[in-house]
């Protein structure tokens, strides 16, 4: 059957197939509850200021700061207090030369007033209050929006929403906002593919048949980033099928995920069945380990991401194939991920020009932290992304590190404690 014609490196690989996806996923207006983790289908302007009015950011009292200009501990400033003033409630009196009104964290600045001055900073005797340090003009207060301002772009489209960012939209009195919903068909392409539960997994393996946990892990990354993921089902190793099922899939999808049959052998017809859709751009096979069989393609302006079907490799080819071009659909960005250094303890070697993804263990020990690989090989053994806690990516211009060295690691975990 032969090999790959020609594998792309795959930020090139991303580059060509955001060039060409020019479908744009439907918007949906939801209530802020459902809005968590999902991306920003508009620019969100704020309709006031935040706080509105000048506000005591302390407990204390609100005085005019010239009152105050020379006290000290030992020649305090003596003003009459005049009343108090909780968050929330509108002033009842203003502050005169001489005067302070005692007030609650968040309540409005009285009229008069230009500074808190702090309970810690005073002395009360009856109405009487010493002060016994000078308080700047707005000293503990809040400004007029300080927060945020009229008109002022707080969140821009293509933000994921996250829970601080759910607090502001109903600080601004926005109970719904609109978001983008990608809608991603998954489809897993094998005659030896069964479903959960379909079988005991003694009588599978007997019968040379594998449980589809691929199903799981894609839908779970769909899920994961914010995407809407559908499971479509198990679609037999013939082209024909493969190409109908990734039709139907395209009528109703902003992206068509597809799992198994995208490397060169007689059963690989995933690639074939796209091509045979009269597809604008394939891409066969990318620079990538584990995972070069991962393939992507545009029909009619979407993209259908042909994963290998082993399940690391597929794994790995959703991070580094489709989730940048998804992200660019919603015009999300890759958000930062935890890295941490750490020593490696054995040699790991990757062939120039492929972006390799090793999976590690990272441990700590002496106050130190360590990085042992775990596989080097085997796209396979998904047990590895489970007993590891760490991604060690190698970029295509390294052959690998040596034992010994200083490597960055992306945490999927914490690190254990021990060897």
């Amino acid at each position: 059957m032969g090999g790959f014609k020609e594998l792309t490196p795959v930020q090139k690989a991303v580059e060509l197939l955001r060039a060409h996806v020019v479908h744009r996923p439907g918007k949906r207006r939801v209530s802020i509850e459902e809005a968590l983790g999902k991306y920003l289908a508009e620019d969100v302007v704020s309709p006031f200021n935040i706080p509105p009015v000048e506000r005591a950011v302390v407990d204390g009292y609100a005085v005019r700061s010239s009152d105050t200009f020379g006290a000290s501990p030992t020649s305090p400033a003596i003003l009459r207090v005049k009343g108090f003033l909780r968050a929330g409630e509108e002033p009842r009196f203003s502050v005169l030369p001489g005067e302070a009104v005692e007030v609650a964290t968040g309540a409005q600045l009285p009229p008069g007033a230009d500074a808190v001055v702090m309970y810690e900073r005073t002395r009360r005797v009856g109405e009487l209050l010493e002060v016994m340090e000078a308080v700047p003009p707005y000293g503990n207060v809040g400004r007029v929006g300080e927060d945020v301002r009229e008109g002022e772009v707080v969140l821009r489209r293509g933000t994921r929403l996250m829970p601080w960012d759910i607090a502001v939209l109903a600080s601004m009195g926005l109970s719904a906002v609109e978001v983008y919903e990608l809608r991603a068909a998954v489809l897993n392409v094998g005659s030896e593919l069964v479903e959960l539960g379909q079988l005991d997994p003694s009588e599978a393996a007997r019968r040379g048949l594998v449980i589809n946990s691929n199903r799981y892990s894609i839908s779970a990354l769909l899920s994961l980033y914010g995407f809407s993921p559908r499971y479509l089902g198990i679609v037999p190793d013939d082209e024909r099928e493969i190409a109908k099922a990734i039709s139907r899939a395209l009528q109703e999808h902003d992206a068509v995920i597809t799992v198994g049959g995208a490397s060169v052998g007689r059963a690989d017809l995933t690639v074939k069945a796209v091509r045979e859709l009269g597809a604008e751009l394939v891409i066969h096979g990318v620079l990538l380990r584990p995972g070069r069989a991962n393939s992507a393609a545009v029909v009619n302006g979407k993209p259908v991401f042909m994963l290998a079907g082993f399940p690391v490799a597929a794994i790995v080819g959703f991070e580094a194939l489709a989730k940048p071009v998804l992200l660019s659909m919603v015009g999300g960005e890759e958000e930062p991920k935890a890295v941490v250094k750490g020593i490696l303890t054995r040699r790991v070697t990757t062939p120039i020009n492929v972006r390799s993804y090793v999976r590690v263990r990272v441990y700590e020990e002496g106050g130190r932290l360590y990085v042992e690989p775990l596989a080097l090989t085997g796209s396979g053994v998904l047990s590895t992304l489970v007993r590891g806690n760490g991604i060690l990516l190698v970029p295509e211009d390294r052959e690998g590190y040596d034992e010994g060295d200083e490597v960055e690691v992306i945490l999927l975990r914490q690190p254990s404690k021990s060897p």
